[in-house]
């Protein structure tokens, strides 16, 4: 049964005929008959006799208009339960991220709304291949993402709202033989021994990159995703990587330097990813409102 079919019904019953009922939603007479005819077929017993020149209830449709009245109840009752669902300013709001950009903008999200009436956070650390990401929408309401410049754009289906474009530097230990040069090239590194990511992540095809402008395979060594491990193994032996310049730089102390690719340029875009409808909920709105102004503030500073 058709929800509108029902309301015309029970407008009959309390109006008494089609013309008012026609009048009171500004269409044809005939319109609402053609409505109550195709609510007829869907029921056994007639709904409506003529008694005179006016259409009315029978018994069955009476019984049937009166249910309408509960069934719009029941559908304001939800529809009410979803607009405090989506204008609550206080309702929990999940967050992937990949591990550099957990560790760079958890904390500040937690402390920028943290105040009492602000959304409760629920952050969740997934690092996954740049093809995977579009699918985290499914399970976060947001989910920080990144893909290498010059990639395949994310999917139209998704919400992308840009964050940081991020350098990829080359790093390596202070003692290497390059390390107090101010850039480097991609001759340079053509016999370096690698630490490359696992395969199918982002920075992989970075690495292919160079690989085709070095004219051979790189030398690949090591493989590890969480930049953090890739730097005790950069800062302890002979090894180098790519990382990114901002989101993970290396510790201080650490023994590391990044030099920038001179005849290669590489970077990546980092993004906010989400199901177009989860902005028109105001907490989620305010996060990722947040999230963006606190990557462009800190892109000013570095910049400024």
């Amino acid at each position: 049964m058709d929800l509108h079919q029902l309301r015309l019904l029970r407008e009959l019953g309390e109006r008494g005929s089609l013309a008012a009922v026609a009048r009171s939603q500004h269409v044809s007479a005939s319109a609402v008959s053609q409505q109550l005819t195709a609510l007829q077929r869907t029921v056994e017993v007639p709904l409506t006799e003529r008694r005179g020149r006016n259409l009315v209830l029978t018994g069955a449709g009476q019984a049937l208009a009166s249910a309408a009245v509960d069934v719009s109840v029941a559908m304001s009752s939800a529809e009410q339960a979803v607009s405090r669902y989506v204008q609550d300013p206080t309702a929990t709001v999940s967050v992937s991220a990949f591990t550099s950009a957990g560790l760079t903008w958890f904390g500040p999200l937690l402390h920028a709304l943290s105040r009492e009436g602000g959304p409760r956070l629920v952050f969740h650390d997934r690092d996954v291949g740049q093809d995977a990401f579009p699918a985290l929408t499914a399970d976060y309401d947001l989910v920080i993402a990144h893909r290498l410049e010059h990639s395949s754009p994310w999917p139209a289906t998704i919400t992308a709202l840009p964050l940081v474009r991020e350098p990829l530097d080359v790093a390596m230990s202070e003692r290497h033989r390059l390390a107090h040069a101010p850039s480097v090239g991609v001759a340079d590194l053509r016999e370096e021994e690698w630490v490359s990511v696992q395969e199918g992540f982002p920075l992989e095809s970075a690495l292919q990159a160079i690989a085709v402008h070095a004219g051979k395979p790189l030398n690949i060594t090591h493989r590890i995703n969480e930049f953090f491990v890739a730097a005790a193994i950069v800062s302890a032996g002979s090894a180098i990587a790519l990382m990114p310049r901002h989101t993970a730089p290396p510790p201080t102390g650490s023994g590391i330097v990044l030099k920038p690719l001179h005849d290669l340029p590489l970077a990546r875009h980092v993004d906010l990813l989400c199901r177009p409808e989860a902005l028109h909920r105001t907490a989620v709105h305010e996060v990722a409102t947040t999230l963006q102004h606190h990557a462009a503030t800190k892109e000013l500073r570095r910049n400024g």
